[in-house]
């Protein structure tokens, strides 16, 4: 707000950290927002894992079309399911609960189905063979085998997971009511309405809230790119 800008302040306001985390509660919607980001990520990586196996190892009637119509969800933007899946958890009495933000998980999602897909593709097939001369079963193999050697994809997938489930305001916005069930964009929302003018609060926010994004990310960044670029077997 400074002319010129200060990227340092001086003095640097601790104190304001300290407001945020007690006076409105940032701890509860911290963890608010850890415990939906670890069933998340946790039901979306077994969940896209098994159905990614199942379409790269074997072959049904009907697996192409059904593919291809789960990659077409992709081009269907939010604002135009967000209603109609407002009325379906309605008509389910979920509404100000956490199951509308997380049974989607348990269900997989297009993008995450394809980025593990894609990966298993990659993976040499006499994997499976060898395994199942071995006695292995096809639910052992996946466990035992190809569930291992899919960690670069695995940490790419959480990392995607991760970023959309801990930033998700709109979904959150629609479903929760409870202020003790807000997470932390919520929180954010919630402080701006409530600190009018008060931005050196509002900003402390922000910064708690984008510190757990850079951790992991800094953490995950080598397998995130190895991920996101392989396609096979290197070595």
């Amino acid at each position: 707000m400074n002319l010129p800008p200060e990227f340092i302040p001086d003095p640097i306001m601790w104190s304001n950290y300290k407001e945020v985390l007690i006076k409105f509660d940032f701890l509860r919607y911290t963890g608010n927002s850890f415990f939906l980001v670890l069933l998340n990520v946790s039901f979306t990586i077994i969940s896209c894992s098994l159905i990614a196996f199942g379409m790269a190892m074997y072959n049904f009637r009907g697996k192409t079309l059904m593919y291809l119509s789960m990659l077409g969800t992709l081009m269907l933007p939010f604002q135009v399911t967000m209603i109609p899946k407002y009325f379906i958890w309605k008509e389910l009495s979920v509404l100000d609960t956490y199951f509308p933000l997380v049974i989607p998980s348990l269900l997989g999602g297009a993008f995450g189905i394809f980025l593990m897909h894609q990966y298993f593709k990659g993976l040499p097939y006499e994997f499976y063979e060898a395994a199942l001369v071995d006695g292995y079963k096809p639910w052992g193999i996946f466990w035992k085998i190809y569930f291992p050697l899919a960690g670069p994809a695995i940490v790419a997938l959480m990392i995607f997971t991760f970023m959309d489930s801990w930033n998700n305001t709109i979904e959150p916005l629609l479903y929760l009511k409870n202020k003790d069930l807000y997470t932390l964009p919520l929180a954010m929302l919630y402080i701006k309405g409530l600190e009018v003018g008060k931005l050196h609060l509002v900003l402390a926010g922000a910064v708690i809230t984008m510190i757990p994004t850079i951790i992991v990310f800094l953490i995950g960044q080598k397998y995130f790119v190895e991920g996101i670029s392989s396609t096979g077997v290197k070595g």
